[in-house]
């Protein structure tokens, strides 16, 4: 067994981690508070998307990175491709974030390596637990739990540096030392172990999984600070979240070019024992490039399965139809039960009855109705045709299956589309004008608050385009402007939709898609307009920047518009040619946030209405203020008072939703907020260390806000209270906060519907109520209004 202890070893390096500060005091806090409040109005950080890297330079930095071992690393492709892209990833960020904590080479070499390797594993767990798409059973999970240790006892067999099977044994360990099998915790679990286990979980939040979509990049984040301390290195999480404000694209630049200038091979292979000749990879024909481009933009889902019952294509129809994208299940076993396909009388398509094995069998088309699970769950009925594939000796390579949407019910980008194809366009290039583009985001915005449909926003604008009319001509000018334009159409798929928003700007609504996937299908344009040269132009090429959020609860318009416009303003300042996304999502990691906003009733009367909410985010103050400032600039809201950690500010808000009204006008809000350190539940302050529960420990930052209407007229109360009830949505949404404590008036059912009319309160009588009594009067005091109970 290799000594877990050798990262501390003399000689070997280790991390300056600095001692862990005392909690500052009150007055340290609020001053640096008060540094940040000044600077409200400037950009917040965010995280670049990272670029498309060629599958050819992939497999050049896995022969220069491994040497001989890239055999080991070739089979975890051919065995599950996800998996193996999820470890380079994982390698390269790794790496990157090694240069900046200033790590001498042999150790990066190290790290670099067993992160490469570390879920070598998976080549031992069965394709049906890999492509398993729900919850895993007790059974499926310890064969997951096992794969961990066939990585290092593949490698045992291979590899000659017992630190890099310290790092590949230890990644799964927990820092509390409360994970079973693992014997280590603390400062005692490898340096490289811990900054591994922190990327690549990173890696495998932001990025889509078959049992679950990808979270934003700021709703990971806040999970790796709510996992610090128990899962992972809290010193680490807080560098690695410094480390992710940085020029990403330019990090990994960096890492690609050390790899293929600079390694030697020779000391590459002193890690190893075997020998390798790598196989160089083809490149596809005119003729494959013409077919991928009419799968990809075919309605219909298309999928292609070898005689070994492996998928072999999943294309952008069926992604659209199952939700499912495409990396997920590629080169996975093909089941019935991964579209949970069900025949005309309900039953469960059993495995030998499923058409596909059937048509290959017998040789055969076959032509059925069927239902399938479509996205978020629903059942959609498809007419299936199976075509079997066979070669001039009748031999099957397997079958061609195609689902075709045969449901009744229009959907929702039906209707997006037929409003696109008679949208108004753009006289130059041929998309969709503004006008068209704010009526149909109102219509995404009103789809969201009815369905909980998740869609993106994307911004761009052309790089320094002013130079290209002024130096080419305006010609050359409306050359690159319609060129970006067929890029962003041939990016879209069926209800999206793609508009001119002015001069060199464009704005893409990607409906039914989060934040990680309309930031990957974006990095695809950029990536590609990068490229193209321009004929008018002596064959010089142009850049473009883009902006990309996805919509969350208590979003409008005008709040998602201005936030991916935020975004592309960050973009533009870090150096242009990039993507840069921001906000948390609606679809993964907010789910807390989905549900009514639980609030406390001070007063209700004929002088408004004021509404007290208290919340917790397990991120630190700093961070909280940074998504703060978001929040601020995104509502234009005024800030009226700034005093320590005190924040008062006046907010214009616009009703949305289903609900909303053509004489409902803006609403002016006054919105007091309170910051403050501390844990998580306040009948824990103070408490012994002993006493305290385990787990119950959440270091991050309370926020209690108080809304109530400017105006003092008469109005509509249970208006006012949905619309509070939206702006306080909004700011829970950014701060990627929950509440703290259950409130009793909301578990009664007494605010917890919208059409509650409320009366005058006498407070003297409200207060000199006993709690047992309290909740009868106040159902006395409630009337609801006549009418059917809203849905």
């Amino acid at each position: 067994m290799p000594d877990t202890q050798a990262h501390n070893t003399p000689g070997d390096w280790v991390a300056p981690v600095p001692e862990r500060e005392t909690p500052a005091m009150p007055e340290t806090w609020t001053s640096q508070l008060d540094a940040i409040l000044e600077e409200l109005q400037e950009l917040t950080q965010s995280i670049p998307v990272a670029p498309i890297v060629d599958r050819e330079i992939d497999n050049r930095l896995i022969q220069v990175r491994l040497g001989i071992a890239s055999s080991l690393f070739t089979a975890l492709r051919y065995k599950h491709p996800p998996t193996a892209a999820h470890a380079l990833r994982v390698a390269l960020g790794c790496s990157a974030w090694c240069i900046q904590l200033g790590v001498d080479s042999e150790e990066r070499d190290k790290i670099e390596i067993a992160a490469l390797l570390h879920d070598l594993g998976a080549i031992g767990i069965p394709d049906r637990i890999l492509q398993k798409p729900g919850l895993l059973d007790v059974d499926e999970a310890t064969i997951i739990e096992r794969s961990r240790h066939m990585s290092v006892e593949i490698l045992r067999a291979c590899c000659a540096e017992p630190a890099i099977l310290s790092m590949v044994e230890n990644v799964p360990a927990r820092y509390d030392g409360t994970r079973l099998d693992y014997h280590v915790l603390g400062n005692d679990i490898p340096f490289g172990a811990r900054m591994i286990a922190i990327v690549e979980s990173f890696d495998s939040m932001t990025n889509e999984q078959i049992f679950r979509p990808a979270m934003s990049r700021e709703a990971a984040m806040t999970e790796l600070f709510a996992c610090a301390g128990s899962q992972f290195d809290p010193e680490l999480v807080a560098r690695f979240a410094d480390f992710c404000c940085h020029d990403q694209v330019a990090a990994r630049q960096e890492t690609s070019c050390r790899w293929l200038r600079t390694l030697d091979p020779r000391a590459i292979e002193r890690y190893w024992r075997l020998h390798h000749a790598p196989v160089p990879s083809g490149q596809l024909d005119r003729k494959r490039i013409f077919e991928t481009r009419l799968l990809d933009n075919m309605y219909d889902a298309v999928i292609f399965v070898d005689s070994q019952m492996t998928i072999q294509l999943w294309n952008s129809g069926t992604e659209r139809m199952t939700g499912i994208l495409s990396k997920s299940v590629c080169h996975q076993q093909w089941q019935p039960e991964l579209l949970n396909m069900r025949d005309e009388k309900g039953d469960v398509v059993e495995p030998d009855g499923c058409p596909v094995s059937c048509s290959m069998r017998s040789g055969v088309q076959s032509l059925r109705r069927l239902v399938i699970w479509g996205r978020n769950g629903r059942p959609i009925s498809v007419d299936t045709h199976v075509i079997p594939v066979m070669d001039e000796a009748g031999k099957t390579l397997g079958a061609v299956l195609v689902l075709h949407d045969a449901s009744s019910e229009i959907s929702l980008e039906r209707r997006c589309q037929s409003l696109h194809d008679e949208a108004i366009t753009d006289p130059l290039t041929r998309v969709a004008n503004r006008a068209e583009f704010d009526r149909v985001h109102d219509m995404f915005v009103k789809a969201h608050s009815q369905r909980r449909l998740p869609c993106s926003l994307v911004i761009c604008d052309l790089d320094r385009f002013k130079q290209v009319n002024d130096v080419y001509g305006h010609q050359a000018g409306d050359d690159v402007i319609q060129t970006l334009a067929s890029l962003l159409k041939d990016s879209c798929r069926s209800g999206d939709l793609v508009a001119r928003y002015g001069g060199e700007e464009f704005v893409m609504l990607y409906t039914d898609c989060d934040n990680a996937t309309a930031a990957r299908r974006t990095e695809e344009v950029r990536f590609a307009m990068s490229r193209i040269p321009h004929r008018r132009m002596g064959g010089r090429g142009v850049t473009a920047s883009f902006g990309v959020t996805e919509i969350q609860p208590g979003d409008t318009p005008e709040t998602m518009l201005r936030r991916a416009d935020r975004a592309l303003l960050m973009a533009k300042s870090r150096g242009r040619n990039m993507v840069v996304q921001l906000g948390t999502g609606s679809a993964a990691g907010t789910r807390s946030l989905e549900g009514d906003v639980p609030m406390a009733l001070s007063h209700v009367g004929h002088d408004g209405t004021r509404i007290e909410h208290d919340l917790f985010t397990s991120v630190p103050i700093a961070v909280a203020v940074e998504k703060l400032r978001g929040f601020i600039a995104d509502h234009r809201a005024r800030i009226l008072e700034a005093d320590h950690n005190r924040l008062r500010l006046q907010i214009e808000h616009t009703a949305t939703g289903p609900r909303r009204r053509r004489n409902d006008r803006v609403m002016s809000f006054s919105m007091e907020l309170e910051l403050d350190e501390g844990l998580a539940d306040d009948t824990l302050d103070g408490a012994e260390p002993g006493t305290i529960p385990a787990g119950r420990i959440v270091s991050g930052t309370r926020v209690r806000a108080v809304i109530s209407p400017v105006s003092k007229r008469d109005r509509r109360a249970d208006d006012v209270v949905r619309r509070s009830r939206e702006v306080l949505l909004s700011l829970r949404s950014y701060l990627m906060a929950v509440h703290e404590q259950s409130d009793p008036l909301e578990e009664d059912g007494i605010l917890a519907e919208d059409d509650v009319a409320p009366r005058e309160v006498d407070l003297r009588q409200f207060q000199a109520l006993r709690p047992r009594s309290m909740t009868r009067w106040l159902r006395q005091v409630f009337r609801r209004r006549p009418g059917p109970r809203a849905n």
